[in-house]
């Protein structure tokens, strides 16, 4: 039974629950603090969603107060509570005391009493701030989640919250593979024929949190010539724009059988509608969740593909005017108009030239070609312009959309996003997709017997065109540069030249002998960004640090002119990391190991940088001497 408490509660509390009485009930019996007082929420009404808040809100919430929540779902529903306002004051950082309002879960972690949530619960999250300190949404682990709302006796102007409420089918987030016996979330996942040929699959408990300290394994088992297509639709791990490096929580994504395989991807923080094709028939996933605070997990989707049926598909849903779902690219074709429509498939070719038509005389005038780029596994699509030779319209505001024009798509959150628009004479930087998949679309309008078209080399790469080291198969992207191997040579950022590809994350290790040092000068540093080069600022960046694992080091993000590193020891960490949103050509390193003795008069700041500013003089003068040294 729920304690009586709503006689002692005060004035506006007491106004608060008669409000809610003619739509919920107020229960009595044991509660996580037998002197609060409850209101309970079994039912929304017939409405899609209910409503719930802090006592008086929008107005300052009562001092003293000692408030449960408790929502009920049915046996086969869990519950989701959306803030659409919070504000709780915030007494102390970890919200613990003061006011706060705390979350708890059936499910989750509990005392020695009984199941289900009681005094002996434990609290699964605790929340106080603003807006920003809110998660999107809460999920409960089983039928039945309650909230805690206290304030203690100092004053604030904080409004509270208020938010909606709903009971969702639990067995819409049930993973369709076959659970491994005796595992908490293995499964295997096989193509069979007269079985549907795609699904979904889960993070543990999703949408509510992932337990602590797991680690699940997909396996995904296809027929001979066939591959399988993965699309990441949510996945939340943690917050912020972390190197994978340094995450306790991480999706490792195998090109093969077992965790021997190269690794195509590894997911970290947050990411929407990321795209992973095989280049087989077997595919491995490891989620491994080790952090003290749990996200919310991953939903994702999955295909067994014919080998063909790519490459089949997108032609089909070029003429359906829909590509995986989303709308095709640009205008449809009329027959008045010059078409060409390729699609190229890196399981048939590792490259090859791509030229307008007629080239390299004048195209057609009403020209619309499409230009589909299909890679799997590790492989990313490069772009390398050869010729560019468009007809532009005289006199006019320089502005790709009237005139003849390319335009470069890429895939960015699950949808069609336009990377770049090249028109007129100047050839374009060499492009690198961020994904599997590429898509070009060439307008030409008017054309002119001066206008040649285009000329491009496109190849499918597994290296991101990085030149120098010896790549792992253990990352994505990762490359080791050894001393004993080479004591000198350059370094770039994928693609270099060219603008560097979007949602990637490359890292560069050096290993000198035991009483070396690597020294790093950039002859060329342009990373989109602002300083300090954080996720606040949209920031891709350049980290270094003198360990595998290190959150705290410096980021280094922009266009500048010098900068010179130097590890503090004889390993380095070079992490290149960029987001969804601009780009950059990078950058370009010249590297060099050297004997402690030969760094005396080299010496970094505290932090194992030399910085940005220009070294002096003596400092450029002793350093060339070492290089002329070591080459002789």
């Amino acid at each position: 039974m729920w304690p009586r408490g709503i006689e002692n509660m005060k004035t506006s509390t007491v106004l608060f629950l008669l409000v809610h009485l003619s739509l919920h009930t107020v229960d009595e019996g044991h509660a996580i603090n037998p002197s609060c007082s409850c209101v309970r929420f079994t039912s929304t009404h017939g409405k899609e969603r209910g409503t719930f808040s802090s006592p008086d809100y929008p107005r300052p919430y009562p001092r003293g107060l000692c408030l449960l929540y408790t929502f009920h779902a049915e046996p086969h529903q869990i519950v989701e509570l959306v803030f659409t306002d919070f504000d709780i004051y915030k007494e102390h950082l970890d919200c613990t005391r003061g006011d706060f309002l705390k979350v708890y879960s059936e499910g989750g972690t509990h005392g020695p009493g009984p199941p289900g949530i009681n005094e002996y619960s434990a609290w699964s999250r605790i929340l106080c701030g603003n807006r920003a300190d809110a998660p999107p949404a809460i999920y409960s682990h089983g039928p039945l989640m309650v909230l805690e709302l206290q304030s203690g006796e100092k004053m604030s102007n904080a409004s509270g919250f208020i938010g909606t409420y709903r009971f969702i089918d639990r067995r819409n987030f049930e993973t369709d593979g076959v659970k491994v016996v005796d595992t908490l979330c293995d499964y295997v996942f096989t193509s069979q024929p007269n079985r549907p040929a795609h699904g979904r699959f889960y993070s543990p408990r999703y949408p509510s949190g992932y337990p602590s300290n797991v680690r699940c394994s997909y396996h995904f088992n296809a027929r001979k010539h066939e591959r399988i297509k993965l699309i990441f639709e949510e996945s939340y791990l943690q917050k912020g724009d972390e190197s994978c490096l340094n995450r306790a929580d991480i999706i490792k994504v195998f090109d093969g059988k077992t965790s021997t395989a190269p690794v195509i991807a590894m997911l970290c923080n947050e990411i929407v509608g990321y795209e992973i094709l095989s280049t087989g028939p077997e595919l491995l996933i490891q989620f491994t969740a080790n952090s003290n605070i749990q996200g919310q997990g991953f939903k994702a989707s999955y295909q067994f593909l014919m080998e063909d049926n790519s490459s089949a598909d997108v032609e089909n849903n070029r003429k359906t005017g829909v590509v995986d779902g989303l709308s095709a690219l640009g205008p449809a074709v009329s027959a008045a108009t010059s078409s060409c429509h390729q699609v190229f498939r890196s399981d048939k070719t590792s490259g090859g030239k791509l030229i307008s038509p007629l080239y390299p005389s004048p195209y057609p005038p009403k020209t619309q070609c499409h230009y589909d780029f299909l890679a799997s596994g590790r492989e990313r699509v490069r772009i390398v312009f050869e010729d560019f030779s468009l007809q532009r319209v005289t006199g006019s505001i320089i502005d790709c959309e009237s005139m003849d024009s390319l335009d470069v798509f890429l895939y960015v959150d699950g949808r069609l996003e336009k990377m770049a628009s090249y028109c007129g004479n100047d050839v374009p930087k060499p492009l690198m997709s961020n994904g599997p998949k590429l898509s070009i679309e060439f307008r030409g309008i008017y054309s002119s017997r001066y206008s040649r078209g285009f000329k491009i080399s496109y190849s499918f790469v597994e290296d991101y065109a990085i030149a120098t080291g010896k790549q792992l198969l253990e990352f994505p992207c990762a490359f080791v540069y050894n001393s004993t191997e080479r004591r000198r040579g350059v370094v770039t950022s994928p693609n270099h030249p060219g603008l560097y590809p979007r949602d990637t994350e490359c890292n560069y290790f050096f290993y000198g002998r035991k009483n070396e040092r690597v020294h790093l000068r950039f002859t060329h540093f342009d990373v989109e960004g602002v300083v300090p080069c954080e996720a606040v600022s949209a920031s891709d960046y350049v980290q270094f640090s003198s360990k595998m694992i290190d959150k705290g080091s410096q980021r280094h993000c922009g266009q500048l002119r010098e900068l010179q590193i130097a590890s503090e020891g004889n390993f380095l960490r070079v992490t290149f990391r960029s987001n969804d949103r601009l780009d950059g050509t990078g950058f370009k390193a010249e590297y060099i190991f050297l004997k402690d003795s030969e760094m005396q008069s080299i010496k970094p700041d505290s932090s194992g940088t030399f910085g940005s500013k220009k070294t002096t003089l003596g400092r450029m003068i002793l350093l060339y001497f070492i290089y002329f040294l070591i080459k002789v």
